[in-house]
């Protein structure tokens, strides 16, 4: 940890990486005005780093908490140190998700009086793990992970300073195997530094075996293989499918990866026209989670070959596509009374089953459609369900 301490940017302005939030924040720095904050992203892509660098630049006391072992009243103590004062303390909070959600609420008060500024840092979606009240008060810049450029130009920062001596094999192995984390390329080559130099490529082998998070050990950018791969299985042509995903097997992508892309395409290409793809698919990302290379190729070839063969129908994707765009560009609906349960009006709520299964009776107070099938595969089944028992029970 000592190079990722010692390299820590100490402003905004040296920050390599997450352009346009760090944009932002010069703004923010330049008109003195900084908002409470969330930063969501992976692990080693500078959500800490921002926050200490926002502090220096705007002279802030920082004060660093983790949510895992927070107590509300440490925040009581670090405001009472400055009530009735000048200046500002940053309180930053790792691991934002940890925080139950009465911690959570303990924050609206500090965040209303504008004694301080709140910083939070998590790698989970804040739509799942953070009050809505906390969501409405704090600005969420979402952070990505760190490209093969920001790396290459970390790497050659810090060996230019420390005049490290690496072979380029070695150099290109720390930087594709690092997999978007900054912290971790560096705590990487600072054990490597103390195998001996010149720094080779079986010394970082020996540090890291394989790739970490989801990167790979090769020039190929994991990107640049996982998107024929997926493209490939689309298209229903499996050999392409099986060559892409032998790439990337060889290139030591982690197998939980190209499993959870398989699920998301499970759904978004096949959908319905194959429900069990989606089983299969999260079958094989659950068993690949307890089974690691060599065997988990047998178990990701074995999906590829089913979705591949599966008719594909995108209805499920585009029709949630055009429910949250009309969601989010209009005005929200009035729900019917009879649908909501706490409304004196339940009573006229007509219960399908007392009907044999289907009931006329409206559930928008206007008329949309946003699922429009393609009749592919088992959707046409379904289709033809919904056809007759309505035909039947009208």
């Amino acid at each position: 940890m000592e190079l990722a301490r010692k390299f820590r940017p100490k402003s905004v302005d040296e920050i390599i990486g997450q352009k346009a939030v760090v944009e932002s924040f010069r703004k923010f720095i330049k008109f003195e005005r900084i908002p409470h904050s969330l930063f969501f992203g992976p692990a080693g892509c500078g959500k800490t780093t921002l926050a200490k660098a926002v502090a220096k630049d705007m002279k802030y006391d920082f004060y660093e908490f983790d949510g895992a072992n927070f107590k509300s009243d440490e925040i009581r103590k670090v405001l009472a140190k400055f009530n009735g004062g000048l200046l500002k303390p940053l309180i930053f909070i790792d691991e934002f998700h940890r925080l139950s959600k009465t911690q959570q609420e303990t924050l609206l008060i500090p965040m209303e009086s504008g004694n301080c500024v709140i910083m939070g840092a998590t790698t989970e979606n804040p739509k799942f793990v953070v009050s809505s009240g906390i969501r409405s008060r704090m600005m969420i810049f979402e952070f990505g992970l760190l490209s093969r450029q920001d790396l290459a130009n970390l790497a050659d920062f810090v060996i230019n300073e420390l005049k490290i001596n690496i072979e380029d094999e070695a150099k290109k192995y720390l930087i594709n195997s690092s997999g978007g984390d900054g912290r971790s390329l560096l705590n990487l080559l600072d054990f490597a530094r103390l195998l001996g130099e010149p720094i080779t490529l079986n010394s970082l082998k020996t540090l890291r075996p394989s790739s970490v998070g989801e990167g790979v050990a090769s020039s190929d950018v994991h990107y640049d293989l996982i998107s024929p791969f997926i493209k490939s299985m689309r298209g229903s042509d499996v050999d392409a499918a099986l060559y892409y995903l032998a790439r990337m097997i060889n290139a030591g992508e982690e197998p939980a990866f190209i499993a959870r892309r398989m699920v998301i395409f499970a759904s978004e290409d096949i959908g319905n026209a194959n429900p069990n793809a989606l089983n299969l698919a999260v079958s094989t990302m659950q068993a690949v989670s307890k089974i690691g290379y060599p065997e988990a190729r047998i178990i990701l070839s074995q999906c590829v070959v089913y979705l591949s063969h599966s008719p594909k129908s995108n209805s499920s994707y585009e029709a949630i596509n055009e429910a949250i765009k009309f969601s989010s560009e209009n005005e929200p609906l009035p729900i019917p009374k009879y649908l909501i349960n706490s409304a004196k009006e339940i009573e006229n709520y007509l219960y399908p089953h007392d009907f044999g299964g289907w009931v006329e009776q409206k559930y928008l107070s206007k008329e949309l459609k946003f699922y429009k099938s393609k009749g592919i595969g088992f959707e046409k089944t379904l289709d033809e369900w919904i056809k007759k028992i309505k035909s039947i029970i009208k």
